[in-house]
């Protein structure tokens, strides 16, 4: 843990290198490309999150569900999938769909593209990297870089699909094709599990479709490379998503961990399922029927990258009043709201002014008794 140590010292200027390697552009992959065998001390995290990194042990441990989306459309067998869905995002936060409608073989191919652009010469890649976050077609190391204390083994491509879509021409082409197609099977799997979602809190099945649940939504390619010190670092740390929904394509190489009853449950990838997750602002709006869940990514020990493609769907219209909070129709003298309402403003200056964190908006507008 020495690494640790020497990250703390007097002599160590940590925005110094912070600077110096985003200028650099190269990326964590471009570190690992260059066959470093120590990573920079802006990696290294505390000893308290590195004391527990490590895939589950725990044989007899949950795994979270897989619940089969085929029979959707179908009277008979759709309100048990409504039941299913309901039950998975109010225990576990998480699960996985199979039988969703995309073809597994598209699947492979977006992950593939996601690779290739990674995969490309830095000078290549280089003229994507910024940090605007906002808008627009991104490519950089750990968006929230200069807010956090210790930076994560990852680089990430990211795009703004809606509600107004980026310039085709700005998305690389090596995978522009398949990331605006993929845009449109993700928000449509997205769509159909909303509905599922809504009908599980007893309301009309396109209620989040007209709350505009999935019409802002940000496309994001991570890539972690192989790192030569997995146990000082992570690929990304322990967080909760603060949007509506999140759905998640990933390839084989493991490494996601979502949090469960106080213990670490490795998400083994389901050949042909997508990764349904929920955020932090469904949690407030179903005024704490379905919980957001830790979850994080260990640091890659394997040669070969893991590539994970995420879409994160968020609240694009607010209500008249320029609030937001738990859904009215869902409150009652024997439901009163455990959540404030709060605004546009509140929720960005809580995402932008600090690192990737576990629920910090739900926290501040909890209504303590």
């Amino acid at each position: 843990m020495a690494a640790s140590v020497d990250a703390s010292s007097s002599s160590y200027d940590r925005m110094k290198e912070v600077k110096e390697f985003d200028e650099s552009k190269m990326g964590v992959k471009g570190l690992s490309d260059s066959g470093i065998t120590s990573i920079p001390q802006i990696f290294v995290h505390d000893p308290q999150t590195l004391s527990d990194l490590k895939p589950s042990s725990n044989p007899t441990a949950a795994v979270i569900p897989t619940i089969d989306l085929s029979h959707i459309t179908s009277p008979a067998h759709r309100p048990d999938i409504v039941d299913r869905v309901k039950a998975a995002a109010k225990t576990f936060g998480f699960f996985q769909v199979t039988n969703h409608g995309v073809p597994v073989s598209f699947l492979d191919e977006t992950v593939n593209a996601v690779k290739a652009f990674h995969e490309q010469p830095l000078e290549v890649k280089a003229k994507y990297y910024k940090r605007d976050e906002g808008k627009g077609v991104m490519y950089a190391s750990n968006n929230d870089l200069y807010r956090t204390t210790a930076a994560s083994w990852h680089d990430s491509l990211q795009m703004w699909m809606g509600p107004e879509p980026p310039n085709v021409e700005e998305i690389p082409e090596v995978c522009r094709e398949e990331l605006v197609e993929w845009d449109l099977h993700a928000t449509k799997v997205a769509d159909d599990v909303m509905e599922l979602l809504s009908e599980g809190l007893g309301l009309e099945r396109g209620r989040f479709k007209e709350l505009t649940f999935s019409d802002s939504r940000a496309l994001v390619g991570h890539c972690y490379p192989y790192c030569p010190q997995p146990d000082l670092t992570v690929g990304i740390k322990a967080h909760t998503d603060p949007g509506i929904l999140t759905v998640l394509l990933q390839n084989h190489v493991p490494g996601l961990q979502v949090r469960h009853e106080n213990e670490w449950l490795d998400v083994k990838p389901v050949p042909g399922g997508l990764i349904i997750n929920v955020g932090d602002f469904l949690q407030i709006i179903s005024n704490g029927e379905y919980k957001s869940v830790q979850h994080r990514v260990l640091a890659n020990s394997r040669k070969e990258s893991r590539i994970s493609i995420v879409i994160f769907f968020n609240l694009a219209k607010w209500r008249e009043d320029g609030y937001c909070g738990p859904l009215p129709e869902l409150l009652s003298p024997h439901n009163p709201p455990i959540y404030r309402d709060f605004t546009p403003q509140e929720f960005l200056e809580n995402f932008y002014g600090k690192g990737i964190d576990t629920k910090s908006l739900i926290q501040k507008i909890t209504i303590r008794n």
